[in-house]
């Protein structure tokens, strides 16, 4: 989404436009919507000046450089004289989690409660690591008898926490944590983890990527995540992408699986189309959160 295209507000109508005049409706914007729309902005258009945004957004000049100052600790612009420009990742660059937190909440929290709604009771689905699994592991919560598998620290404290929290409550998740190497997104990784995984059967595999495109699949700077990754898929009947629109495009040092390979993709609503036809091509089914799925697409 950039500048120009305004925030979606909850019924999919634009809420506030950025025209290059004044718009006095973006001073309600919360932080995290403002710093989704300059991120998207800076990435689009190789960088930004301050005057500009202050101009689009209807806010202080403060403002704006307190959200580019936060964009920077989060490591996704470099600050410059008047402005930002995108940091250029290398592909071995691995983002730690609480980096990855920070960004697109609103996409994720819909994309996590999009993807619950495939989950049915009592099934044996896995989750790997990532901040839209986590995300994710929330909304399962009141999903009864699940067996949670997940080589994600993360994902299994939230199960942890909510039993700590109502006591070992009837229909409580049974949560499977593989061992292994803690990765800076504090997933599980190497071959403790990949022989757990290995032995296992799920129903569905939920996961999160690094980056997705046509030419190299899902990939993942961390080569031992990719190596685990690839036994997490191997072991699925099913598998279920959760990713953001800021994914698509981003390619890793290793590939672990083509897209042919997963059954459903499911994303936001600042996928753009021209994304969503070149998906199409591949995937069996893509869901954008929010949107009304085709009637002629189903499950696998």
């Amino acid at each position: 989404m950039s500048l120009s295209e305004g925030v979606r507000g909850p019924a999919g109508r634009v809420e506030a436009k950025g025209t290059g005049a004044d718009v006095s409706e973006n001073q309600n914007l919360l932080a995290e919507q403002r710093r989704a729309l300059i991120l998207d902005e800076v990435r689009r258009r190789g960088g930004v000046r301050v005057n500009e945004l202050t101009r689009k957004l209807g806010v202080s000049d403060m403002t704006v450089r307190r959200d580019l100052d936060a964009l920077a600790r989060q490591g996704v612009v470099e600050k410059v004289h008047g402005g930002a420009v995108p940091v250029v990742e290398a592909s071995t660059h691995e983002p730690g989690f609480e980096a990855k937190s920070g960004l697109e909440l609103s996409a994720k929290e819909d994309i996590a409660r999009a993807a619950a709604a495939m989950v049915a009771p009592g099934t044996a689905i896995a989750l790997s690591g990532g901040t839209t699994t986590y995300a994710l592991a929330h909304q399962l919560l009141d999903v009864p008898d699940l067996t949670v598998v997940t080589n994600s620290v993360r994902v299994a404290d939230v199960f942890h926490a909510a039993q700590r929290t109502s006591g070992q409550r009837q229909g409580a998740a049974t949560v499977v944590l593989t061992g292994g190497v803690r990765t800076p997104s504090d997933s599980l990784v190497g071959p403790v983890a990949d022989q757990a995984i290995a032995a296992l059967h799920f129903d569905v595999l939920f996961l999160g990527v690094h980056g997705i495109s046509v030419e190299a699949g899902l990939s993942t700077p961390n080569l031992a995540e990719a190596e685990t990754n690839r036994r997490l898929v191997q072991s699925a009947r099913r598998v279920v992408v959760v990713a953001d629109h800021t994914k698509w495009g981003t390619v890793g040092l290793s590939s672990f699986a083509a897209l042919e390979q997963i059954d459903t993709l499911v994303t936001d609503d600042g996928l753009p189309s021209g994304a969503r036809a070149e998906i199409s091509e591949h995937l069996r089914r893509l869901v954008v959160a929010g949107e009304l799925e085709d009637e002629s697409e189903t499950d696998a």
